[in-house]
């Protein structure tokens, strides 16, 4: 797939509509158009304009509705995902502004601190989404709600070769669900790889960006990527060394108005199913050893 990315025909088509719609918005090109990220799934070209660089995103046919789906959640979000300058919904196209400094780029301490703001502004967004998920589905955002997770990790352990002999059958991921299923937290818009390079900081205000991976599902499942997959590392790099539980707090706060009962349980169990989540929906036949990597965090907590 990367080939069709840099192909004379694809690479001709964007920038043409690249340069179609930035008279639209008051813009003016000022130099060529770079292609820093090609990926088999998506392409990024960063393009320079009078006013700052803007950023055009494809996206290969299965995460097309990452445009629209942006687009909504800017509806929602207050302002913790960027309204995209411009989109195509049929070819699923973005052109996005420039959304500062990445988060994984500041000093590790002060990123860290960082997800105190970024976790209960992105809670209230996945609150603000629960009356979404019939648009987000038709949106074509994948359906990962717990009653479907059960079958799809049966169906995922039957397809990859080489899995740990010690990952539980379809039965204790269904009777895991049903456990999580039982505090009553509505399910919601979910990143599924919520981690320090998808966040960014402009003007000191934190950005979600690239939903490419989003699906509808329970919505503590972006904590096993965020604090098993970044934060707990710490400032050092050591697997374990950052305390989690302040993390957490700050992530249920906007929940906690609205949900009695242990939170701090479900987030337990949803750490771990999480991973479940993140092996079947980030799934790529081309890559299996990242698929096994997250099942392992499942088993262990661990990569």
């Amino acid at each position: 797939m990367t080939e069709h990315w840099r192909s004379a025909d694809f690479v001709s088509a964007a920038h043409a509509w690249i340069d179609a719609r930035l008279p639209e918005l008051g813009l003016v090109r000022t130099g060529e158009v770079e292609q820093p990220h090609v990926y088999p799934w998506s392409t990024v070209m960063r393009v320079p304009t009078g006013a700052g660089p803007v950023w055009f995103k494809a996206n290969h046919q299965p995460l097309r509705h990452e445009a629209a789906l942006t687009a909504l959640l800017a509806r929602r979000s207050a302002g913790l995902v960027p309204a995209p300058l411009a989109l195509d919904q049929e070819t699923g196209w973005l052109l996005m502004a420039d959304a500062g400094d990445r988060l994984r780029d500041l000093a590790p301490a002060d990123a860290l601190g960082r997800w105190h703001d970024v976790l209960p502004a992105y809670a209230e967004l996945q609150l603000a989404c629960e009356a979404d998920v019939p648009a987000l589905l038709a949106l074509g955002v994948p359906d990962r709600r717990l009653p479907t997770l059960a079958d799809s990790y049966a169906a995922l352990l039957a397809e990859l070769p080489g899995t740990d002999a010690r990952l539980p059958g379809r039965s204790r991921v269904e009777e895991l669900c049903g456990e999580l299923a039982a505090f009553g937290v509505p399910e919601t818009v979910q990143h599924d790889d919520l981690h320090d390079a998808q966040v960014f900081l402009r003007d000191g205000h934190p950005q979600v960006l690239d939903w490419g991976d989003a699906c509808v599902s329970h919505p503590f499942f972006t904590l096993s990527v965020v604090l098993e997959g970044v934060v707990q590392w710490g400032v050092d790099d050591e697997p374990g060394s950052e305390d989690l539980a302040p993390y957490v707090a700050s992530y249920l706060a906007p929940y906690r108005e609205r949900h009695a009962g242990d939170l701090d349980e479900a987030v337990r169990l949803a750490l771990r199913l999480g991973w479940v989540c993140r092996a079947v929906n980030g799934h790529l036949p081309g890559d299996p050893d990242a698929t096994r990597t997250r099942l392992r965090m499942f088993l262990d907590g661990r990569p």
